[in-house]
């Protein structure tokens, strides 16, 4: 049975390609009373998760939210909120671009796109730039010169549609390379730019190990899909083919799930206005509300804790045009002694 999945997955695979071939071608641990940033390690641990309030209909950002507005728990068990700001704290944000599978999601249209949005970011904010396929290379490392990653961007390996878009490595490697982040108060997003949002695990690190990695490293996960037909022929055989995947316990990682656990968003548009997608991403990124508390489990166990961040009643009564949603991490890994 197992063999006859894996065989028909392949058949997707292959079809994916030839269908869609174009024509012409964690946490850091913290001091309570201490600001955020400070990353260092005691007895008390502080945990912080930035959170985005939106109207549900009209996918505006919700301001103006206290402290009181939002009821925070772990686990099950209802958590203090100690600490709370809207501060607009730096960015340290990891490109990462797909270079493997049948179509090219990095085309001039959207290398365009991410150049104007590096212009939108703030000098403090810093910037790295990393690219994957069967392997995942640091094509850039963090830097505060925009001329640095402008001129890194020229130095993206082509696209290989012989190549494989190993999402588990990917992710495994750029939530590694976030400890390096030089803004500990910053906001740590993983950006990727991939056409293709699920896979099957590549060799290497497992898909599991990969989202670990991502919430030790407090990372959250975002992803810009140049959006054309045939992206989402080849999106959609790729997400029917792990779909398939899933049912035989085949490993497979899905950006959508990163982005969902981790408070990111998946935004998609046409390679021409893949602009407006991105601008609207950083926008979202710096109207994040910081939240901090110490859990009420004082277990130093490494253990993978959930955590909901719900709208008080209260406050979503005040809300009355829109219901209000919330965009934040779903879980987070506990300090370990």
């Amino acid at each position: 049975m197992k063999w006859f999945a894996l065989s028909l997955l392949s058949i997707f695979l292959v079809l994916a390609c030839v269908i869609t071939r174009p024509v012409s071608m964690q946490t850091r641990e913290r001091r309570v009373g201490e600001p955020l940033g400070d990353v260092v390690k005691v007895e008390v641990d502080l945990v912080v998760l930035d959170a985005l309030v939106l109207q549900k209909k009209t996918g505006r950002i919700a301001g103006g939210m206290k402290q009181e507005d939002f009821i925070l728990s772990e686990d099950g068990i209802k958590q203090q909120i100690t600490h709370f700001s809207q501060d607009s704290y730096p960015l340290s944000v990891l490109l990462l671009v797909d270079r493997g599978g049948c179509l090219d999601p990095f085309g001039s249209a959207v290398h365009h796109a991410t150049l104007e949005a590096l212009k939108r970011l703030k000098p403090e904010d810093e910037v790295a730039l990393m690219s994957y396929h069967n392997t995942a290379e640091l094509i850039e490392g963090f830097t505060r010169d925009r001329s640095r990653i402008e001129e890194a961007m020229n130095r993206i390996p082509p696209h290989d549609e012989e190549a494989d878009h190993c999402l588990n490595l990917a992710f495994f490697e750029a939530a590694r390379y976030m400890i390096a982040a030089a803004n500990p108060t910053g906001r740590r997003v993983i950006i990727v730019i991939t056409g293709v949002t699920s896979n099957f695990d590549c060799d290497g690190p497992s898909g599991k190990a990969a989202m670990n990695e991502v919430f030790e490293s407090g990372s959250v996960v975002c992803g810009l899909i140049p959006s054309s037909s045939e992206q989402r022929m080849e999106s959609g055989i790729m997400r029917t083919a792990t779909g398939i995947g899933g049912f035989f316990k085949v490993p497979t990682i899905s950006i959508n799930k990163l982005a969902e656990d981790t408070g990111g968003e998946v935004l998609d548009d046409k390679p021409e206005n893949l602009d407006h997608a991105f601008n609207t991403l950083m926008d979202h990124l710096r109207s994040r509300y910081s939240i901090g508390f110490v859990s009420s489990n004082k277990k130093r166990d490494g253990t993978l804790r959930k955590l909901k961040l719900e709208i008080a009643p209260a406050a979503q009564k005040k809300s009355q045009s829109d219901k209000l949603v919330i965009k934040t991490r779903r879980s987070y890994i506990a300090p370990k002694s």
